[in-house]
């Protein structure tokens, strides 16, 4: 799994032009899901995406999780993550999962990420057309694959 973690002020996703889900401030994550995925990779972003310290404390240094500063989460699925560019201009979608796998992983992942939490966690809809909108803050944005550890 591979995951875009944005520190925003707010976010938004509209689908055929209605509001479908906005948080404020926290983080907007975009979740890329791959045929070799499992749950451990669920776990182990889920601990990872609530426990990163991206967020000012009092002296402003970045060392408050998503947990401590109070925040809410909304996730959005994104094959697109998974692109290929090796050959060619027009990437190549081949490494993302299909519906059957990213569905319940992704699910999951959202699940997991507010059971951390302790509050719901907003979503898109997975396989939609979606407009997202966000404010980043600072900005802070931060990749993260589940397979690299890093």
């Amino acid at each position: 799994m591979r995951i875009v973690i944005q520190r925003v002020k707010r976010a938004s996703v509209t689908i055929n032009g209605q509001l479908h889900s906005e948080i404020g401030e926290g983080l907007l994550v975009l979740v890329g899901i791959t045929h070799a995925d499992t749950p451990d990779d669920v776990k182990w972003l889920a601990q990872k995406t609530v426990n990163l310290r991206i967020f000012d404390d009092e002296n402003g240094v970045m060392n408050r999780s998503i947990i401590d500063a109070g925040g809410n989460v909304l996730a959005v699925s994104q094959f697109t993550l998974h692109a290929s560019t090796k050959k060619g201009n027009r990437p190549s979608y081949i490494h993302a999962a299909g519906h059957d796998l990213a569905v319940p992983l992704y699910e999951a992942y959202c699940a997991e990420v507010g059971k951390l939490l302790g509050r719901e966690v907003k979503t898109g809809v997975f396989g939609a057309e979606m407009q997202v909108a966000l404010v980043n803050d600072g900005p802070v944005t931060i990749i993260i694959d589940s397979h690299h550890k890093e």
